[in-house]
């Protein structure tokens, strides 16, 4: 069984036992659910939301929260000696989804 869920402004296509790299969460304790199911399908059925999936959600354990590496901005124009140098990490939430309910 799979489903597709909605977090972050992006789509994952998840099945249990998955573990992903979300956009971060601002959430209590060690447990989310996703409510925002757009997909979901086991083996004969495939139910499709307009545009969500009524009475589904996806059950995720959080296993940890940080930055990712960095990437590095570089902005340069030839002859005017602007050089500008500039660094970003995003930050990330690993989750381990652990239930899918349709």
């Amino acid at each position: 069984m799979f489903a597709i869920i909605k977090t972050g402004g992006k789509q994952y296509k998840v099945a249990e036992g998955d573990v992903l790299m979300i956009e971060k969460l601002e959430t209590e304790g060690d447990q989310v659910v996703f409510d925002q199911v757009l997909l979901t399908a086991d083996g004969e059925k495939v139910t499709l939301g307009k545009p969500m999936v009524k009475g589904a959600t996806v059950s995720a354990k959080i296993m940890e929260s940080g930055k990712g590496k960095k990437k590095m901005v570089f902005r340069y124009k030839a002859k005017t000696r602007y050089r500008k140098k500039k660094g970003h990490r995003q930050p990330y939430t690993k989750v381990q989804i652990t239930k899918i309910s349709a």
